[in-house]
């Protein structure tokens, strides 16, 4: 099934033929963009604007799905840069404090730091890959993904060409790092040797 996210309700979606197998009301605000996460039956989802993250379990029985709410709160606030599972963890850019990494089962934040402020984020090799939003430096940083604590391995500001605010995600393959600045793409070598 697909798992989606709109500003009135979070449901699935049966692939095969676009019935929905389960809804369960989630209200957003202005822009709902983060793609939800799913892992041993437990659905994870947030959006920014105040509005933070729920989680709710899914189960099935008899053929049919339904949806119960374990969790809610301001533990993730997040409005356009995603979120990453890695284990048993969710990490994300919140809106207010930076860099969250937060515990999928539970809802209780393991730690938060400022790091690159609000922005975006992708995974790779370990490793969590920051861009700030920022027009005027959309920093980026590498950050070890570990619920252990914030352990950030470097850092720099790439060219900016538009000053515009970096909202693209990241992209890592092959060993590049790739950002998108408006219609400049930006191509960084980050092979480890």
């Amino acid at each position: 099934q697909y798992l989606v996210l709109t500003g009135e309700s979070v449901a699935g979606i049966a692939a095969a033929n676009g019935k929905i197998l389960w809804q369960a009301a989630r209200k957003g605000k202005t822009a709902v963009v983060p793609t939800p996460i799913f892992k041993d039956g437990l659905l994870f989802v947030t959006s920014g604007y105040g509005i933070g993250c729920n989680a709710f379990k899914i189960t099935a029985a008899g053929g049919k799905f339904s949806a119960q709410e374990v969790y809610a709160g301001p533990q993730m606030i997040n409005h356009h840069g995603g979120v990453i599972l890695v284990g048993d963890h969710v990490y994300g850019l919140d809106d207010k404090a930076g860099l969250k990494c937060v515990e999928l089962a539970s809802g209780k934040v393991a730690w938060e730091n400022k790091s690159v402020g609000k922005g975006s984020i992708a995974y790779a090799d370990g490793h969590l890959v920051l861009r700030s939003e920022r027009k005027d430096k959309g920093t980026v940083a590498l950050v070890e993904a570990t619920p252990a604590g914030y352990k950030e391995k470097g850092r720099f500001d790439p060219p900016s060409p538009s000053g515009q605010e970096a909202w693209p995600h990241p992209v890592v393959f092959g060993g590049k790092l790739y950002l998108r600045d408006q219609d400049v793409l930006l191509c960084f070598d980050v092979k480890g040797k």
